[in-house]
């Protein structure tokens, strides 16, 4: 495929990479590949490169979280990128069918596919939430309006994602895709689910869950003061602290979290009112949602 460029980043899961790749090099799509190694200490990059020398290998000396696709992306010269995580695989066809979409829709940005969760291939828990989406849309929209994206399973135009920076920095990872999607909203880009771009998902057990679920929730609080006014960033704080366990792992994102507020009032930009609206509406299901609770 020359649209799309597939692009993937691992921290010490080779095992997981090596199942991921042997999957998405054998895509029908064809498209080219590039894999991001964030400073892994067994062995990763090497075996990557010794067994899949067509992947163009960015080794990276240190763990840069979601940052790295930033780093990938700079190389692509393709219109679009498809994110994939070492645990996903997209399935055949879908990358063609999601470089269709933003073939066909100039006003897309980015199309977020529909989670299989193996080995039962069950539908990832947040898919209702994707699925019925009650963000108002333009006719020409494909498919439920997004304002927030999955990162593993979607595929953004390269022109839009630049133009918003990628991945913020100081997000690293958990969540980290918020922001982003906020951003391009902002701006003007349109967002959609997609139910025939399908991506399986084999969690990996090599993850450190508390841990990113105290990224998640720091990075969740400052997306909201980052972004939402005052009023609703206040009401949503309330609600994500009110689903987080009352343990040590909540504790330090929430002084984290304030740690950061020097940074969050120096970059605080409040989004358009369109965007904002449809942020109220997702409320609701946020609060319904069971794929949103931060437990382990």
């Amino acid at each position: 495929m020359d649209r799309a460029t597939v692009v993937m980043i691992t921290h010490n899961r080779v095992r997981e990479v090596l199942r991921t790749l042997r999957e998405m090099t054998r895509q029908p799509d064809g498209a080219p590949i590039i894999l991001v190694d964030n400073g892994s200490g067994d062995g990763t990059a090497d075996t990557v490169a010794r067994r899949y020398p067509e992947v163009e290998l960015i080794r990276s000396e240190r763990n840069l979280g979601a940052v790295a696709r930033n780093l990938a992306v700079r190389r692509v010269r393709t219109r679009y990128v498809a994110f994939c995580d070492d645990d996903t695989t997209w399935q055949p066809g879908s990358l063609a069918r999601a470089a269709d979409l933003l073939d066909a829709h100039p006003g897309l940005g980015a199309v977020t596919g529909r989670c299989l969760v193996e080995p039962g291939l069950a539908e990832d828990p947040l898919t209702p939430e994707l699925r019925h989406s009650p963000v108002p849309r333009p006719a020409w929209l494909p498919g439920p309006a997004l304002l927030g994206v999955l990162a593993g399973l979607s595929m953004f135009r390269v022109t839009a994602f630049r133009a918003v920076g990628g991945f913020s920095p100081r997000l690293w990872l958990g969540g980290e895709e918020e922001l982003l999607s906020l951003d391009l909203a902002a701006r003007g880009w349109w967002m959609c689910w997609a139910e025939d771009v399908v991506i399986h998902h084999a969690p990996s057990k090599q993850r450190d869950s508390r841990h990113r679920r105290t990224l998640g929730i720091r990075n969740t609080l400052w997306t909201l003061w980052l972004r939402r006014p005052l009023r609703s960033a206040a009401r949503r704080t309330r609600a994500v602290l009110a689903g987080a366990p009352a343990d040590r792992a909540t504790c330090s994102a929430v002084l984290a979290a304030l740690r950061g507020l020097p940074w969050v009032l120096r970059e605080r930009r409040v989004v358009p009112r369109r965007v904002e609206e449809g942020l109220v509406l997702l409320e609701d299901a946020q609060r319904r949602s069971t794929a949103r609770r931060y437990v382990d």
